[in-house]
């Protein structure tokens, strides 16, 4: 459903992303992990558009996204970003409903449906109750629920999700990313996900990209990817990988030193 084919990505003269591929298929959840700055968000914006690419494409279903119009590009693919972009004076309805405008006629006026799509991504995301309330009201993980409940609304076939539990407690953590799971599996979404807690990783997670200084040094399920000499490389401190004691997945742990 999408295909990363050979990106490479600069700002400026600097590399940031370097022939990077992999795919992300229908009702899978994909996690992009790796160490501040190694291209993460540089990776999530220049698959969305948002930044050019130096050389290779992006494909979602059969098309090279570069070859479509912003407004076919937004049908295809929706994006939670990292920073809380959201008008502060809108309520909470009007913002989820920001996400079908590539659905809007030309004098943008919202149908019937419209509302209804709004409606499920509010149901969905069990923030009914906050419909007429203003988003500046709203705590951070509130905030971020509106931005998920947009990207639904957007009713898109492909999720990419910036850092989508940044400064979140673990019960809004917890919130997002069953949604997020539960949602790629009933809808057949394809969803790219970067994050940096690498247990809410493995325990979430059907394949791992691992990116490090640009370049894509692992792909491939949770054991495979979180093994303890290459995650200790690429972050550049001691770790330690167990056996969940529960689940058939594996547990990062950071080796440190207690005096």
């Amino acid at each position: 459903m999408l295909s990363i084919r050979s990106i490479s990505v600069n700002y400026g003269e600097t590399e940031i992303i370097r022939d990077v591929s992999f795919n992300v298929e229908s009702g899978e959840v994909v996690s992009l992990i790796g160490p501040n700055g190694a291209g993460k968000t540089t990776m999530i914006r220049a698959i969305s558009g948002v930044i050019p690419l130096r050389s290779g494409s992006v494909h979602v279903v059969s098309g090279d996204l570069s070859a479509l119009s912003i407004t076919q590009r937004a049908r295809l693919l929706a994006v939670v970003p990292q920073a809380r972009r959201l008008p502060p004076a809108y309520s909470v309805q009007q913002a989820v409903l920001m996400g079908r405008t590539p659905y809007l006629g030309w004098l943008g006026n919202p149908s019937k449906n419209d509302y209804e799509k709004v409606k499920w991504a509010l149901d969905r995301t069990q923030i009914t109750e906050l419909t007429e309330r203003r988003v500046e009201e709203l705590s951070g993980g509130e905030q971020q629920l509106v931005l998920v409940a947009r990207a639904l609304a957007q009713d898109a076939p492909v999720v990419l999700l910036d850092e989508p539990t940044a400064h979140l407690d673990l019960q809004h953590q917890a919130t997002i990313l069953d949604l997020v799971r539960t949602l790629a599996q009933e809808r057949n979404l394809a969803v790219l996900m970067s994050m940096h807690d690498l247990n809410l990783v493995s325990l979430y997670s059907d394949r791992i990209a691992l990116i490090g200084d640009g370049c894509l040094h692992a792909f491939g399920t949770p054991k495979e990817v979180l093994n303890p000499q290459l995650l200790s490389d690429i972050y550049q401190v001691p770790l330690h990988v167990i056996p969940h004691p529960h689940q058939d997945i594996p547990l990062v742990l950071l080796n440190g030193h207690k005096d």
